[in-house]
């Protein structure tokens, strides 16, 4: 099993000047700590409601992990996961691209089909219909895998025109980052994840039996398209709460344990109080070191 940290919150005391530093000591910390992989939200405003308000802190999340890049060594860098709507193709290509000639080779691609509307009305982005967006999301993974795969040829879709996607340099992870597609949507998402994917990402807090079943029919999908399903890698997203309050030490291994049986790969988790580093160290400690 994989573990990786989500960082989905920076209104952390002291704020805005604490952020990098602490920034900084998280990711650190968690790559001492032995996770594999960091994280951020691709949000301008903070999810509200569920971890915050729309006004509390929140970074821009390719430039947060170019930062994180240059204070880490070993961790593998990617966004849980990036709204389609918000970037042009090119520039969400070049980005990646950067971030990951600029780590050495350690980023990830994670995309889904986004569902913020109220920053996206805020802010001026547009965006259009569910199944439009859904459209969309094709069109920048058959780009992507054109662009990665040196093809620099003009791209014509419904949606995206791109008369010379040149991309120099190109990343340095072969064949191109780890493309993750975020979402459990039965007909289009675990679709495109067979389709496309190098990882889906389902959801923790739906429980065992649910992501069981979403793997079944990513396994369906993968058949049908003649796509090889250990391909895959099998994440799921979800908090870890070790406080007081939370999960004992067992109880999370005990947790973790019954989504690696169905065959999960890589758990990436949020910790609450993240912020106050030792619980990323007792995960380590304590979790992470029974796997």
């Amino acid at each position: 099993m994989k573990f990786g940290l989500q960082i989905n919150r920076f209104d952390w005391s002291g704020a805005p000047d604490s952020i990098g530093p602490k920034l900084a000591e998280i990711a650190g910390t968690a790559e001492a700590a032995g996770f594999d992989s960091l994280w951020v939200m691709d949000h301008y405003y903070q999810i509200d409601p569920g971890l915050g308000s729309k006004d509390d802190p929140m970074l821009e999340a390719y430039s947060a992990l170019n930062f994180i890049a240059a204070v880490t060594e070993r961790v593998r860098l990617g966004v849980m996961v990036t709204g389609v709507v918000y970037r042009h193709p090119g520039f969400l290509i070049k980005q990646v691209s950067t971030l990951d000639v600029l780590s050495g080779g350690r980023a990830n691609f994670g995309i889904g089909a986004a569902w913020y509307w109220q920053e996206a009305k805020g802010l001026g982005f547009p965006f259009p219909s569910t199944s439009e967006r859904f459209e969309q999301l094709e069109e920048v993974l058959k780009l992507a895998k054109q662009v990665w795969a040196g093809d620099f040829s003009p791209f014509e879709g419904k949606h995206y025109k791109l008369e010379a996607p040149i991309n120099s340099p190109q990343p340095i992870t072969k064949p191109h980052p780890p493309i993750l597609i975020g979402g459990e949507g039965e007909k289009k998402t675990l679709r495109l994840v067979a389709q496309y994917g190098d990882a889906c990402d389902l959801f923790a807090t739906n429980g065992v039996a649910s992501a069981a079943k979403k793997l079944a029919i990513l396994r369906d999908h993968c058949e049908a398209l003649g796509r090889d399903y250990d391909e895959i890698e099998k994440t799921v997203l979800g908090p870890i709460d070790l406080s007081s309050d939370g999960l004992s030490p067992s109880e999370a291994v005990d947790e973790i344990g019954q989504f690696a049986e169905i065959g999960i790969q890589h758990y990436i988790i949020s910790i609450p109080n993240v912020s106050e580093i030792e619980p990323i160290e007792r995960f380590g400690r304590e979790v992470r070191s029974k796997f």
